[in-house]
């Protein structure tokens, strides 16, 4: 049995709840920290410890967020979130302040789940959003940070999104055309990018961004 601790926040999204699952079914791992603003259902899990906390005051649990592994799958919609200012919030300063704190408390490994397509010269406010926050990060001093750029997510979310179904239904009917340079743009599991993030994070140094082809890749490839 390992001893590393890991670090999830966004554990009620649909990629974050797969990657406390992964991590608590590991070996490597003995403690799972799932930091979230409500309860999650995850705190069952062998191994899960869940912090009910405040994001808007992140320097009152700076104690807590210690160990060696750092898992962010934050995320939320326009219909949500309000406004762009209240997005760029959550999607990109929340995640540099998490990993800040994390950083300082000399966790050296970072994953997070960013989007295909993330630039910070997008005009598109979401793109550059992403953009923007992976930006953030990787001028931070992790000696691994793993960068994963989905498309389309597929999966049961707890929170449906509009268009969404929509859209996984034209996915999972035209997926097989997908192939060479469009297998980027293939809908991907959630469960399978949280395995993925997991299993890169535990085997390579520096910094790597990775498309879904290649989250693919790495979620079916044989252990």
């Amino acid at each position: 049995m390992g001893n590393k601790i890991a670090l999830v926040f966004g554990a009620s999204g649909l990629v974050g709840r797969s990657v406390v699952e992964v991590l608590t079914g590991s070996e490597d791992y003995a403690s799972v920290r799932i930091f979230a603003r409500k309860e999650t259902g995850l705190a069952g899990l062998k191994k899960a410890e869940e912090y009910i906390i405040s994001f808007d005051d992140l320097e009152k649990h700076r104690d807590l967020i210690r160990g060696n592994d750092l898992f962010i799958c934050l995320g939320t919609t326009i219909k949500k979130a309000g406004s762009v200012k209240r997005m760029e919030e959550i999607d990109r300063d929340l995640p540099v302040k998490i990993s800040a704190i994390a950083s300082g408390n000399s966790v050296e490994r970072l994953a997070v789940v960013s989007s295909l397509g993330a630039n910070a010269s997008s005009s598109n406010y979401y793109l550059r959003i992403k953009g923007e926050m992976e930006n953030g990060l990787l001028a931070m001093p992790f000696k691994t940070i793993i960068i994963a750029r989905p498309s389309l997510l597929l999966g049961d979310r707890q929170e449906k999104r509009a268009g969404e179904g929509i859209a996984k239904l034209v996915m999972n009917g035209l997926g097989f055309l997908m192939t060479g340079p469009l297998a980027r743009y293939r809908g991907i599991e959630g469960k399978m990018v949280a395995l993925a993030m997991v299993r890169s994070l535990g085997t390579r140094s520096g910094s790597h961004i990775m498309e879904s082809d290649e989250l693919r890749k790495i979620a079916i490839k044989q252990p």
